[in-house]
């Protein structure tokens, strides 16, 4: 083949066939978007330990990373693969560095850690942020937690709020376990394995008792893992952690929107956490007929909403959205408030309004969709 090439440059003097270089071009895309579609893995040291980061993009500082921290349970790639691969997704994200973190000893195939190894508490954890932020030069994040990740990342932004631009948190909860959760903590360990204490967190009763695919799946890759102990560890972190302490006086100062499934078993934690946060700057997405992981189960409304949360921060003009907006015909029942409370409501309709603003992000939006 190069040979041919090169006896087509010395005997020919007219240009490439018509549709030749839009193939090169398209082969070099091609290329660079598996190369992209793999992501770079990397071990980051911390002041406080090793972190296992995965980034993908051109890594680009004009914009804020998109950085994303994963529940227990779970890691980068089992958490949000189904989310950032969905084909609307990737049309908002290529404009976007994105950097999955994996909370410490919870990457795919780690070795476990000793017996007498001593893990980090979330707050350790949300410290070591900022040095994946100084590694890869980034001066902000928009930041995508699930669980866990989701009240690390809350975590960090209380404590760095110039370094998060925004925060998109699902399944928050900010509450410590009283003495009661516990008790019942202590009893469940005895009698339920790690495997399904685990499930209990991620899933809703309803998916449970269905035994869905998906639970399925996510039993056997949890029961099979090399590295469950190391999951064991942060599980019983993350059931030590403290109340985050937000209220209307000490919340985020950037925007937020807390994701929640109708059915999942943080519904009423998320539920408790919109209620302490500024309205002026808090949207709150219950998703209906959604379980306990909605990045997995509902990506399409997912982007939807990640779209206008994005587009509302100024980084993406209208023209430049995906073609959900065109798209789609289905409408959100929307319920606006200043004060928390249910005073107006409106329909937000996305099919012949594409690329329309949604409501200013002053107020309060509940959605059912």
């Amino acid at each position: 083949m190069t040979t041919e090439m090169q006896e087509i440059a010395m005997t020919e003097d007219k240009p490439l066939l018509r549709g030749q270089s839009d193939i090169s071009k398209d082969a070099a895309e091609l290329a660079a978007r598996i190369l992209l579609d793999q992501g770079q893995e990397h071990n980051i040291e911390t002041p406080n330990g090793v972190l296992h980061v995965i980034i993908h993009g051109s890594r680009t500082t004009r914009r804020p990373a998109i950085l994303t921290l994963h529940d227990v349970g779970m890691e980068s790639k089992s958490c949000f693969s189904t989310l950032f691969r969905f084909e609307e997704m990737e049309e908002i994200v290529k404009h976007f560095t994105v950097i999955h973190i994996d909370a410490p000893g919870q990457e795919e195939g780690a070795a476990p850690y000793p017996a007498t190894y001593q893990y980090p508490s979330m707050e350790t954890i949300a410290e070591m942020i900022p040095a994946v932020l100084q590694y890869f030069n980034f001066r902000s994040i928009i930041g995508v937690g699930v669980g866990a990740g989701a009240y690390i990342l809350s975590k960090f932004t209380l404590v760095h709020p110039n370094l998060v631009e925004g925060l998109v948190l699902i399944n928050i909860d900010g509450n410590a376990r009283g003495w009661l959760d516990w008790a019942a903590h202590k009893l469940t360990s005895v009698t339920t394995s790690l495997t399904e204490q685990l499930l209990a967190h991620l899933f809703s009763q309803e998916e449970l008792s269905s035994n869905t695919e998906i639970v399925q799946s996510h039993r056997e890759r949890i029961s099979q893992a090399s590295n469950i102990y190391n999951m064991e560890l942060l599980w019983k972190t993350y059931l030590g952690r403290r109340d985050l302490n937000v209220d209307r006086n000490n919340s985020f100062k950037c925007p937020v929107m807390l994701v929640v499934g109708d059915q999942a078993p943080h519904e009423e934690a998320a539920v408790e956490c919109n209620s302490k946060l500024d309205p002026t700057t808090t949207s709150f997405l219950k998703m209906a007929d959604a379980g306990g992981l909605p990045q997995l189960t509902q990506p399409a409304k997912l982007t939807e909403a990640f779209k206008y949360f994005v587009q509302g921060m100024g980084y993406m003009a209208s023209s430049c959205m995906t073609r959900l907006s065109r798209s789609r015909t289905a409408s959100l029942s929307s319920t606006y408030s200043i004060d928390g409370s249910r005073s107006r409501s409106r329909t937000l309709s996305q099919g012949s309004q594409g690329g329309q603003m949604p409501p200013s992000p002053s107020q309060t939006m509940e959605v059912s969709c």
